[in-house]
């Protein structure tokens, strides 16, 4: 390894955004979730209908998706350090229960709802795992 060259930052730059490296995998992740959030802040009254969602529960998620998919998209326009991208993975997580938690016990939602729901908690959930074999492939700095 050259002595400039970083464990999480491969030597060329148009690498450092594959999705397979950290760096690609957040940045993915930020714009699935930014998009998502700002499709919800933007059609929160049609998709609330379609999914059996209230607009207001669309609008409060569509700001905090949005909110995060930046912060995921500026952790990604850096050398992320490994307790980041910990936490990244984690709330992913947490997202995943939560979803499945609200489609079990807190909502009814639309038959549309309910395959929507479990859809984006298993993409997130791919993020989780992609977020963490990357961050091990990395050697990231702990």
């Amino acid at each position: 390894m050259r002595a400039n060259a970083h464990p999480v930052t491969p030597a060329r730059p148009a690498a450092a955004f594959s999705p397979w490296t950290v760096r690609g995998v957040l940045a993915l992740d930020a714009v699935v979730t930014a998009g998502n959030g700002l499709a919800y802040l933007a059609f929160a009254g049609p998709l609330g209908g379609l999914l059996g969602v209230g607009r207001p529960t669309l609008l409060v998620l569509g700001l905090l998706l949005t909110c995060h998919g930046l912060v995921l998209g500026a952790l990604a326009a850096r050398r992320p350090p490994r307790p980041a991208v910990l936490a990244v993975a984690g709330i992913n997580a947490g997202w995943v229960l939560l979803s499945l938690v609200a489609l079990a016990v807190r909502f009814a939602p639309t038959a549309s709802g309910t395959v929507w729901v479990p859809v984006q908690a298993a993409a997130v959930a791919l993020f989780v795992v992609l977020q963490l074999a990357a961050l091990r492939r990395s050697g990231a700095r702990r």
